[in-house]
Protein backbone atom coordinates (compact mmCIF):
# COMPACT_ATOMS: atom_id res chain seq x y z
CA UNK A 1 0.00 0.00 0.00
CA UNK A 2 1.40 3.39 -0.98
CA UNK A 3 1.98 5.38 2.20
CA UNK A 4 0.41 8.75 2.83
CA UNK A 5 3.48 9.81 4.83
CA UNK A 6 7.22 9.12 4.58
CA UNK A 7 9.34 9.94 7.64
CA UNK A 8 12.99 10.42 6.68
CA UNK A 9 16.10 10.22 8.76
CA UNK A 10 18.60 12.90 7.69
CA UNK A 11 22.25 11.95 8.33
CA UNK A 12 23.29 9.16 5.99
CA UNK A 13 19.86 9.07 4.34
CA UNK A 14 19.37 12.47 2.72
CA UNK A 15 22.61 14.27 3.62
CA UNK A 16 26.08 12.79 3.14
CA UNK A 17 27.30 13.97 6.54
CA UNK A 18 29.62 11.12 7.55
CA UNK A 19 32.84 13.11 6.96
CA UNK A 20 31.36 16.17 8.70
CA UNK A 21 30.38 14.18 11.79
CA UNK A 22 33.54 12.09 12.07
CA UNK A 23 35.89 15.07 11.70
CA UNK A 24 33.95 17.09 14.28
CA UNK A 25 33.84 14.18 16.73
CA UNK A 26 37.60 13.63 16.43
CA UNK A 27 38.37 17.34 16.82
CA UNK A 28 36.23 17.32 19.95
CA UNK A 29 38.18 14.35 21.32
CA UNK A 30 41.47 16.15 20.70
CA UNK A 31 40.34 19.37 22.35
CA UNK A 32 39.00 17.53 25.38
CA UNK A 33 42.08 15.31 25.73
CA UNK A 34 40.19 12.07 25.04
CA UNK A 35 41.67 8.98 23.45
CA UNK A 36 40.96 9.25 19.72
CA UNK A 37 38.45 6.84 18.23
CA UNK A 38 38.83 5.72 14.61
CA UNK A 39 36.47 6.61 11.77
CA UNK A 40 34.54 3.36 11.91
CA UNK A 41 33.89 3.73 15.65
CA UNK A 42 32.75 7.32 15.22
CA UNK A 43 30.50 6.43 12.27
CA UNK A 44 28.91 3.59 14.20
CA UNK A 45 27.33 6.16 16.55
CA UNK A 46 25.60 8.14 13.78
CA UNK A 47 21.88 8.06 14.40
CA UNK A 48 22.27 8.44 18.15
CA UNK A 49 22.10 11.78 19.92
CA UNK A 50 25.50 13.41 20.42
CA UNK A 51 25.35 12.75 24.14
CA UNK A 52 24.66 9.05 23.58
CA UNK A 53 27.36 8.92 20.90
CA UNK A 54 30.02 10.00 23.39
CA UNK A 55 28.68 7.63 26.05
CA UNK A 56 28.81 4.73 23.59
CA UNK A 57 32.41 5.50 22.61
CA UNK A 58 33.50 6.16 26.22
CA UNK A 59 31.49 3.80 28.46
CA UNK A 60 33.06 5.12 31.70
CA UNK A 61 32.22 8.74 30.87
CA UNK A 62 29.60 10.46 33.03
CA UNK A 63 26.56 12.17 31.53
CA UNK A 64 27.91 15.53 32.67
CA UNK A 65 31.17 14.89 30.82
CA UNK A 66 29.22 13.79 27.74
CA UNK A 67 27.20 17.02 27.82
CA UNK A 68 30.45 19.01 28.00
CA UNK A 69 31.65 17.12 24.92
CA UNK A 70 28.40 18.02 23.14
CA UNK A 71 28.97 21.70 23.90
CA UNK A 72 32.50 21.50 22.47
CA UNK A 73 31.25 19.56 19.43
CA UNK A 74 28.67 22.22 18.63
CA UNK A 75 31.20 25.03 19.00
CA UNK A 76 33.49 23.28 16.52
CA UNK A 77 30.58 22.48 14.21
CA UNK A 78 29.46 26.10 13.82
CA UNK A 79 33.05 27.33 13.50
CA UNK A 80 33.62 24.83 10.66
CA UNK A 81 30.19 24.99 8.99
CA UNK A 82 31.50 26.25 5.63
CA UNK A 83 34.54 23.96 5.58
CA UNK A 84 32.50 20.85 6.41
CA UNK A 85 29.24 21.62 4.61
CA UNK A 86 27.75 18.30 3.41
CA UNK A 87 26.03 17.46 0.13
CA UNK A 88 22.83 15.65 -0.70
CA UNK A 89 23.25 12.06 -1.77
CA UNK A 90 22.80 11.58 -5.53
CA UNK A 91 19.15 11.43 -6.57
CA UNK A 92 17.69 12.81 -3.33
CA UNK A 93 16.28 16.04 -4.77
CA UNK A 94 14.64 14.17 -7.65
CA UNK A 95 13.21 11.48 -5.37
CA UNK A 96 11.67 14.08 -3.06
CA UNK A 97 10.15 15.91 -6.03
CA UNK A 98 8.62 12.66 -7.32
CA UNK A 99 7.16 11.80 -3.91
CA UNK A 100 5.66 15.28 -3.69
CA UNK A 101 4.12 14.79 -7.15
CA UNK A 102 2.57 11.54 -5.79
CA UNK A 103 0.93 13.63 -2.99
CA UNK A 104 3.00 11.85 -0.33
CA UNK A 105 3.60 13.93 2.79
CA UNK A 106 7.21 14.03 3.99
CA UNK A 107 8.78 14.78 7.37
CA UNK A 108 12.13 14.43 9.15
CA UNK A 109 12.94 12.56 12.37
CA UNK A 110 16.61 13.10 13.15
CA UNK A 111 18.99 12.77 16.08
CA UNK A 112 20.69 15.97 14.87
CA UNK A 113 19.80 19.18 16.74
CA UNK A 114 17.04 21.23 15.12
CA UNK A 115 19.14 24.37 14.38
CA UNK A 116 21.77 22.52 12.33
CA UNK A 117 19.11 20.29 10.74
CA UNK A 118 17.03 23.26 9.56
CA UNK A 119 20.18 25.03 8.36
CA UNK A 120 21.24 22.04 6.24
CA UNK A 121 17.75 21.54 4.78
CA UNK A 122 17.68 25.19 3.72
CA UNK A 123 21.24 25.22 2.34
CA UNK A 124 20.62 22.01 0.42
CA UNK A 125 17.48 23.42 -1.20
CA UNK A 126 15.04 20.78 0.09
CA UNK A 127 13.40 22.52 3.04
CA UNK A 128 10.21 23.11 1.06
CA UNK A 129 9.39 19.39 1.09
CA UNK A 130 9.17 19.16 4.89
CA UNK A 131 6.61 21.04 6.97
CA UNK A 132 7.28 18.97 10.09
CA UNK A 133 10.86 18.49 11.26
CA UNK A 134 11.89 16.82 14.52
CA UNK A 135 15.44 17.12 15.81
CA UNK A 136 17.00 15.64 18.95
CA UNK A 137 15.74 18.61 20.95
CA UNK A 138 12.15 18.02 19.79
CA UNK A 139 11.63 14.79 21.74
CA UNK A 140 12.43 13.37 25.16
CA UNK A 141 12.82 9.71 24.15
CA UNK A 142 15.16 9.30 21.20
CA UNK A 143 15.75 6.59 18.59
CA UNK A 144 15.17 3.66 18.80
CA UNK A 145 12.24 4.71 20.99
CA UNK A 146 9.09 5.34 18.91
CA UNK A 147 8.36 8.87 20.17
CA UNK A 148 9.54 10.73 17.03
CA UNK A 149 7.35 8.54 14.82
CA UNK A 150 4.34 8.66 17.14
CA UNK A 151 4.55 12.47 17.33
CA UNK A 152 4.69 12.65 13.53
CA UNK A 153 1.73 10.31 13.06
CA UNK A 154 -0.31 12.43 15.47
CA UNK A 155 0.71 15.65 13.70
CA UNK A 156 -0.51 14.38 10.34
CA UNK A 157 -3.42 12.32 11.64
CA UNK A 158 -2.33 9.13 9.89
CA UNK A 159 -2.22 5.56 11.15
CA UNK A 160 0.97 3.46 11.43
CA UNK A 161 -0.19 1.42 8.41
CA UNK A 162 -0.28 4.61 6.32
CA UNK A 163 3.31 5.64 7.09
CA UNK A 164 6.84 4.59 6.19
CA UNK A 165 10.22 5.35 7.80
CA UNK A 166 13.35 5.63 5.65
CA UNK A 167 16.76 5.52 7.33
CA UNK A 168 20.31 4.26 7.09
CA UNK A 169 20.87 2.85 10.58
CA UNK A 170 19.38 -0.03 12.61
CA UNK A 171 18.06 2.50 15.16
CA UNK A 172 15.87 3.98 12.41
CA UNK A 173 14.42 0.57 11.60
CA UNK A 174 13.91 -0.23 15.28
CA UNK A 175 12.23 3.15 15.89
CA UNK A 176 9.81 2.48 13.04
CA UNK A 177 8.91 -1.01 14.19
CA UNK A 178 8.52 0.12 17.80
CA UNK A 179 5.82 2.47 16.48
CA UNK A 180 4.22 -0.23 14.31
CA UNK A 181 5.42 1.42 11.07
CA UNK A 182 7.13 -0.19 8.07
CA UNK A 183 10.75 0.74 7.39
CA UNK A 184 13.01 0.98 4.35
CA UNK A 185 16.76 0.92 4.92
CA UNK A 186 19.24 2.62 2.60
CA UNK A 187 22.51 0.76 2.11
CA UNK A 188 24.56 3.76 0.94
CA UNK A 189 24.65 5.41 4.39
CA UNK A 190 26.45 4.37 7.56
CA UNK A 191 25.25 0.78 8.01
CA UNK A 192 25.54 -2.22 5.72
CA UNK A 193 22.71 -4.02 3.97
CA UNK A 194 23.29 -6.97 6.30
CA UNK A 195 22.98 -4.79 9.41
CA UNK A 196 19.73 -3.29 8.13
CA UNK A 197 18.30 -6.71 7.31
CA UNK A 198 19.26 -7.98 10.76
CA UNK A 199 17.27 -5.06 12.15
CA UNK A 200 14.35 -6.45 10.09
CA UNK A 201 14.01 -3.66 7.53
CA UNK A 202 10.98 -4.34 5.34
CA UNK A 203 13.10 -3.46 2.31
CA UNK A 204 16.64 -2.25 1.63
CA UNK A 205 17.47 -0.02 -1.32
CA UNK A 206 20.87 0.88 -2.76
CA UNK A 207 19.88 4.25 -4.19
CA UNK A 208 17.21 6.72 -3.07
CA UNK A 209 15.83 6.66 -6.63
CA UNK A 210 14.48 3.18 -5.84
CA UNK A 211 12.24 4.54 -3.09
CA UNK A 212 9.23 5.47 -5.24
CA UNK A 213 9.13 1.88 -6.46
CA UNK A 214 9.65 0.41 -2.99
CA UNK A 215 6.78 2.38 -1.45
CA UNK A 216 4.34 0.73 -3.83
CA UNK A 217 5.67 -2.75 -3.08
CA UNK A 218 6.11 -3.19 0.66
Amino acid sequence: MKPKLVIFDFDGTLGDTRHNIVVTLRRTMQLRGLQLRDEATCASTIGLTLEDSFLKMYPTMSRDEARECVTTYREIFYQSIEELSPDLFPGVADALARLAAMDVKMSIASSRSSPSLLLFLKNMGIAQYFDYVLGSDSVTRHKPEPEPVLMTLAHYGVTPAEALVVGDMPVDIEMAHNAGVRAVGVSYGNATREELLRAKADAVIDNISELTTAVDVI
